[in-house]
């Protein structure tokens, strides 16, 4: 397809980023899960899920654009749905946030885990309605949305990593 040539090694390094860190992630969610702390599974819905999400959109993306379709149109239109569908998470994210107990989220929770990753969806939204009249810029906006959903997804992860490491788990008689 016409313009995605530049755009190869691109989605080639997030491709296999996204995917070797989704693989890591089950591997640390593993290791953590020996040492549950109290209603673990009550926030994992809202704080663990999403990171897999984000990983897997940015894999998902990263091989439907590399799929050789005749014009940008087909390829606009599955971003655009991968985007609408990401909205919609979000929004369920954000009410798993409200009424889970098991942990406070701060500001820094808010911005990763609703407000960064609504952007992004957005983002794969508006890029694919502009993407037939303008591709290069349709093209930069999915390249910037699924970068951000992979450092999202870092972000995210390291995060949930270091609360569990630093988080004392209780003692069970």
């Amino acid at each position: 397809m016409p313009g995605f040539e530049e755009w190869e090694s691109f989605y080639v390094i997030v491709g296999a980023a996204a995917g070797a860190l989704i693989g890591l992630q089950f591997v640390v969610m593993t290791l953590i899960a020996e040492r549950p702390s109290a209603r673990v599974g009550e926030a994992a819905g809202a704080f663990a899920k999403p990171t897999i999400i984000h990983f897997s959109a940015a894999l998902l993306l990263s091989a439907l654009i590399r799929i050789p379709f005749e014009s940008i149109t087909p390829a606009a239109m599955l971003w655009g749905l991968v985007g609408f569908s990401g909205v919609i998470y979000i929004a369920v994210i954000v009410r798993r946030i409200v009424v889970q107990h098991a942990y406070q989220p701060d500001l820094e929770d808010w911005v990763f885990h609703a407000l960064l990753p609504f952007a992004a969806y957005a983002i794969l939204v508006g890029s694919a309605f502009a993407a037939n009249h303008h591709p290069h810029e349709g093209l930069l906006a999915l390249g910037a949305a699924v970068l951000l959903l992979l450092f999202i997804g870092i972000h995210n992860a390291w995060d949930a990593v270091v609360f569990q490491v630093l988080t004392k788990k209780p003692d069970h008689p």
